[in-house]
């Protein structure tokens, strides 16, 4: 066994949920009780065990992919110290204690996934997703695919993609992503209102995307996407008094959970998710 440690607190069935609730993601596949990865030409195998993880196999290439894939460097302790005054958050602290969310390892990846998840429910999302890993996926483990390349999607035409179930316009997008110049490993050091001015410049990305890159990708502890319709759903829930609250309502309600927005809306989707 190769055991990675894990910062206290952390949940493993909590963290991994994401990858077992909307349908079989072909990247990041959930087989046997553990999760599966390609990194490079290797299938890692990650499974929960006594005082950390099991990563098989567990090195400098791979511990970066595994710290990511299971959220491992969110600052928990911090925004548990700070939710303890907010009597919402408090509530599902206690309740979903441990969860860190999953970031994408691949800023490209991250970027495709949100467009496959524009204006769709996230089973659609994720079946498409599978669809075009299965299509174009780099190595293949004996459960997980690579996840395409930029190269092989900018090389791929908008009617291959429809038949992937992509509509045009997002196939478009999707491929317009894939052969612009912008260095997406460079937006991690840019400041978020940057970040977001640089992506949303390319066709099919608007504030919804790029805001989920900042919290998906790039971790950014203020990162609020105040136009997602599911964390609008959640906010309203939990803060809305029994009323629908207003996107401009919800970016306002930010400001609450600083510097945590990025982590609140996440327990706040799984708070709604679960029923909590």
């Amino acid at each position: 066994m190769a055991l990675l440690g894990v910062p206290d607190p952390y949940s493993f069935e909590l963290s991994t949920g994401r990858y077992r609730a909307f349908g079989v993601d072909r990247a990041n596949v959930w087989y046997d009780g553990a999760l599966h990865r390609v990194v490079g030409d290797r299938e890692v195998r990650i499974a929960a065990a006594p005082g950390g993880v099991d990563v098989e196999p567990l090195d400098a290439e791979t511990e970066p992919v595994v710290r990511r894939l299971l959220g491992l460097d969110f600052d928990l302790q911090g925004f548990e110290r700070v939710a303890a005054g907010e009597p919402v958050l408090a509530r599902l602290v206690a309740q979903l204690r441990g969860l860190r969310p999953p970031l994408a390892p691949d800023p490209f990846e991250s970027l495709v996934t949100s467009i496959t998840a524009q204006q769709v429910s996230l089973r659609s999302a994720f079946a498409v997703r599978g669809r075009l890993i299965e299509r174009y996926g780099g190595y293949r483990g004996a459960h997980a695919i690579a996840f395409p390349a930029r190269e092989a999607l900018a090389a791929a035409a908008e009617n291959e993609l429809a038949r992937l179930g992509f509509s045009r316009r997002k196939a478009g997008y999707v491929i317009a992503l894939a052969r612009s110049d912008l260095d997406l490993e460079d937006l991690a050091a840019l400041p978020d209102e940057e970040v977001k001015a640089r992506l949303v410049e390319l066709p099919g990305i608007g504030e919804w995307t790029a805001d989920w890159f900042l919290a998906r990708y790039l971790a950014r502890p203020r990162a609020w996407p105040a136009g997602d319709l599911g964390l609008r759903k959640a906010v309203s829930r939990f803060y809305g008094d029994g009323r629908d609250l207003t996107t401009e309502e919800v970016r306002a309600l930010g400001a609450r959970f600083e510097p945590f927005q990025n982590l609140s809306a996440h327990y706040l989707l799984a708070g709604l998710l679960t029923g909590a």
